[in-house]
């Protein structure tokens, strides 16, 4: 028997958006009811990194690839859920290490700010030097629970080591109540093309493998 933990975010006006800037949230209005037509219909205008969402190379490399570079085989398979709920500020090198990251792993950070419940200007991120240990190791791809994979750090140094290495970033999951350990991921996002990035709906599968 196997258990599916949903860990992507609800899409809704007024959802947690980074830096909570206004122009980041989503806009969804009704354009057609039941009042004047025998079909209800709904328009949303999206930003693509709202709610969970993937990155492409090209979000922060110019020239880098779209999400059509991104093959959705990479995003659907064995990954490992590790625990860094101890972390406070970046996670780092040091955090890693004991974790036992093995080559092809894709990594899913479960930190604090999956108990977040409005956005957090502090929220936990991935340091340089943990990124370029991943890049090391080899990993086929990371997802983290806050909206962004780093901050307060000059020139993206974090994305760049992950994107020079060819590791696939998955920001804004929702990790609360899902135990450390090994799932089936699948990771769809939507179809866009020549976007920079785009946003996913996120399943962990329990007991597939």
């Amino acid at each position: 028997m196997y258990k599916v933990f949903d860990i992507s975010m609800p899409i809704y006006e007024g959802m947690p958006v980074y830096k909570n800037k206004p122009e980041k949230q989503p806009k969804i209005r009704v354009v057609q009811d039941f009042d004047k037509s025998p079909a209800r219909e709904s328009r949303i205008d999206l930003d693509a990194h709202t709610g969970t969402h993937v990155d492409s190379p090209l979000h922060m490399v110019p020239g880098g690839g779209t999400m059509e570079t991104i093959l959705v085989e990479r995003l659907v398979g064995s990954c490992r859920v590790i625990d860094v709920t101890g972390v406070k500020g970046g996670i780092t090198r040091s955090d890693l290490e004991s974790k036992q990251v093995e080559k092809d792993e894709f990594l899913i950070l479960k930190t604090r700010n999956s108990s977040d419940t409005e956005f957090n200007p502090d929220f936990i991120y991935l340091a340089e030097d943990g990124a370029r240990y991943l890049a090391e190791k080899g990993i086929r791809g990371v997802g983290i629970d806050g909206l962004g994979i780093e901050r307060s750090q000059q020139g993206h140094p974090t994305h760049k080591a992950l994107f020079a290495a060819d590791i696939i970033i998955i920001e804004g999951l929702r990790l609360q109540g899902v135990p450390e350990g090994r799932y089936f991921l699948v990771g769809a996002p939507i179809k866009l093309v020549e976007t920079e990035a785009a946003p996913a709906r996120v399943l962990l599968i329990e007991g597939l493998v």
